[in-house]
């Protein structure tokens, strides 16, 4: 993994000198000529360390300190300093600063601090996420498996977003576990006393899709948004999950945008709409609501398809295969390494769902019924040409560094590649130099 550090400077030679070295170095350096600059770019999720001047215009080092730390108070910032100013570095420590360089300093010095600060920073941020993980496996309710970076980043924004009083919008494949990742909110949130409502856009005739949303309406006057007998109405104030918003006719979408942004004192459900389209291109040709797009896409979590988490296929299939067994009280089958090659290279159009459905089949069937009634694990004799190259592509990554055992600086040496090139493909790919050190 490539780990960031950030140069903060109102000097051009001193942010251009460090970058250079830290390039070499094998860090991916960004330099910023101002703090405002980088407290702009500042999130808590930041995983590398920031070395920061203390005397700067706009804002100083210290200044930047003192916000950065109410950003994320265990970032590792590094304050660069003149002789002068020791005494002020030695109290920025005391505030929260991990260390200080004084100019001038050698490469040697200036990397041994950014390795502590780095290993600090990661102690942190694997803490938090195993703090995460164990909420997730030990709480009742769905569980969010797997440890591709794109399932850390969605776990973490469910974790933020389980208990924030707003809609929001799932958006990815179909299959990539949207409505799993609905509930776990509503049951890890506050709402977890209120009920789960789930409707199947879809599924629903277009017809009675909004008799099914707001309800038949009643006789007399009344200034509720939706009646008795509706979805809503039996969400109260807990969830209403909407599976396939884009599936609503346009009339509905735009009464449903109007209640979500009336001001109505009327307690309403909080909604959480999922959908496999891309809603900015129905908006632009006339087949999506505008301001229901615009109220549901302020807060958006894009899902990434199986075929894209790398090892995470191995944890879900093994988990399925568990589960499925216990349920019908029979031992689980094992994967062998050329089970695990053929289940990672496959495409898994149909994500989880497709996964599940064929873990319990080898389960219950055996294997060899599984393999034939799945073509997933077998060649495919239509390949495109994109995918026979991504296949032989990936086959000569996973080679180079098995031989190399993970070293990054020699397979892009063999390879003749960029760094930031052999970083994209391996991301690409979900391979993890860690997994092939020797």
């Amino acid at each position: 993994m490539t780990h960031e550090v950030w140069i903060i400077d109102d000097e051009r030679s001193i942010r251009d000198s460090l970058q250079q070295t830290l390039d070499i170095e094998g860090y991916l350096a960004r330099a910023f000529a101002s703090a405002p600059e980088a407290l702009d770019a500042l999130t808590n999720t930041f995983e590398g360390v920031i070395i920061s001047d203390i005397n700067m215009p706009k804002m100083s080092g210290l200044a930047f300190l003192k916000h950065a730390l109410q950003i994320d108070a265990e970032l590792s910032v590094v304050m660069l300093t003149g002789h002068g100013d020791i005494s002020t570095a030695v109290s920025a420590m005391r505030d929260g600063a991990y260390d200080f360089l004084e100019k001038p300093f050698s490469t040697d010095h200036l990397l041994d601090v950014i390795r502590r600060g780095i290993d600090k920073r990661q102690l942190v941020l694997e803490n938090r996420e195993l703090k995460r993980e164990l909420e997730t496996h030990s709480a009742p309710g769905p569980r969010i498996l797997g440890n591709s970076e794109q399932i850390k980043q969605l776990r973490r924004s469910l974790f933020h977003l389980k208990n924030l009083d707003c809609d929001l919008l799932m958006q990815g494949e179909r299959g990539t576990g949207k409505e799993l990742a609905a509930r776990f909110m509503h049951d890890q949130g506050t709402r977890q006393d209120e009920p789960f409502v789930a409707v199947k856009c879809r599924q629903v005739p277009e017809a009675l899709l909004e008799l099914e949303l707001f309800g038949p309406e009643q006789t007399g006057f009344s200034t509720h948004p939706f009646y008795k007998n509706s979805k809503l109405a039996a969400a109260g104030t807990g969830t209403l999950f909407l599976d396939g918003i884009e599936a609503l006719p346009r009339h509905v979408q735009a009464r449903l945008a109007n209640i979500m942004t009336s001001d109505n004192t009327s307690p309403r459900p909080r909604i959480m709409a999922s959908t496999r389209v891309d809603l900015t291109n129905s908006v632009q040709q006339g087949m999506f609501d505008l301001g229901l797009y615009t109220i549901l896409s302020a807060v958006s979590v894009p899902f990434s398809p199986l075929r894209e988490r790398g090892e995470d296929v191995i944890t879900l299939c093994q988990n399925f295969f568990r589960t499925t067994a216990s349920r019908f009280g029979i031992a689980p089958p094992s994967l062998k390494n050329e089970h695990k090659a053929s289940l990672t290279q496959h495409q898994w159009q149909g994500n989880i769902t497709e996964l599940r459905n064929f873990a319990e089949r080898w389960v219950l069937m055996g294997e060899q019924q599984a393999m034939l009634s799945d073509v997933s694990l077998q060649e495919k004799e239509h390949d495109t040409l994109v995918e026979r190259i991504q296949k032989v592509e990936r086959a000569i990554l996973s080679d180079a560094l098995n031989r190399h055992s993970g070293r990054l600086k020699e397979i892009q040496s063999e390879l003749g590649l960029a760094r930031k090139t052999l970083y994209e493909k391996l991301k690409k790919y979900g391979l993890d130099k860690e997994n092939f050190k020797a």
